[in-house]
């Protein structure tokens, strides 16, 4: 906003700029697994709040950044919220078919084997270290993609939309929709954006099933909605091995 740049170029830079804090902040994966490596990044968030409440003269602190202008495309003006929606329509969907091509490919094999198994992937000539933080900072870049997005759409930016609470969000997405399935994060989001909507005529209870409907899928499908059509796989694999 200060120095006048267009959206098409601080689309790419917040990418890039992402992807190299992604970098940085991927070296404490290196020490830390599972649920220490959460709160670790989840800290992290914490600091990243704390300056763009602080620092007023970047940021405009609890102020924010207001007048912010939505991008033309070929001359024509995404003003309207159709024309600017089908947009970022259109944008996510070339982002999802790269990270599809990406999972698809050599690295995204990698990337699963680190994942199942980081002692085996380095015995078959995984690099831990370079994949690991590789897969940081492309998760960093498209966050990155996603807030230039997200500040055109609103047209107003301030620290409070990037609270601990946001990320811990973020975090129930995954997990209620399967982490490590392509599909799981996005119906994670679904359901946990609209369920609490659907609950709404429960008035002042609607959040106490709602975390109780989150706390029961954790205990009895710990790997998300996506591991349902696994276990009934399982099922009728067991069932028949029985016949």
């Amino acid at each position: 906003m200060k120095a006048g740049v267009a959206f098409w170029i601080v689309l790419p830079a917040a990418a890039l700029l992402c992807f190299v804090l992604g970098l940085g902040l991927g070296f404490p994966a290196l020490r830390v697994r599972h649920h220490y490596l959460a709160f670790a990044t989840l800290g992290f968030n914490v600091l990243v709040f704390l300056f763009l409440r602080n620092e007023e003269w970047l940021t405009g602190g609890t102020f924010g950044i207001s007048g912010i202008r939505r991008p033309s495309l070929f001359g024509l003006s995404l003003d309207g919220s159709g024309a600017f929606f089908y947009f970022t329509y259109v944008a996510t969907i070339a982002v999802a078919l790269l990270l599809a091509w990406l999972i698809r490919s050599p690295w995204g094999r990698a990337f699963a084997a680190l994942r199942d198994n980081p002692i085996r992937a380095e015995s078959l000539g995984v690099n831990i270290v370079a994949y690991t933080l590789l897969a940081f900072a492309i998760g960093a870049g498209c966050a990155g993609i996603a807030g230039a997005y997200f500040a055109a759409l609103v047209q107003f930016i301030d620290p409070a939309p990037f609270h601990l609470s946001a990320s811990l969000t973020m975090l129930l997405m995954v997990i209620v929709g399967g982490s490590g399935r392509f599909f799981g994060p996005m119906l994670g989001a679904a359901l946990v954006v609209l369920l609490p909507e659907w609950l709404r005529f429960m008035k002042d209870w609607y959040l106490v099933v709602f975390g109780l409907s989150v706390v029961a899928l954790m205990i009895w499908l710990p790997g998300g909605l996506m591991s349902i059509p696994d276990g009934l796989r399982l099922r009728s694999a067991l069932r028949g091995a029985v016949k």
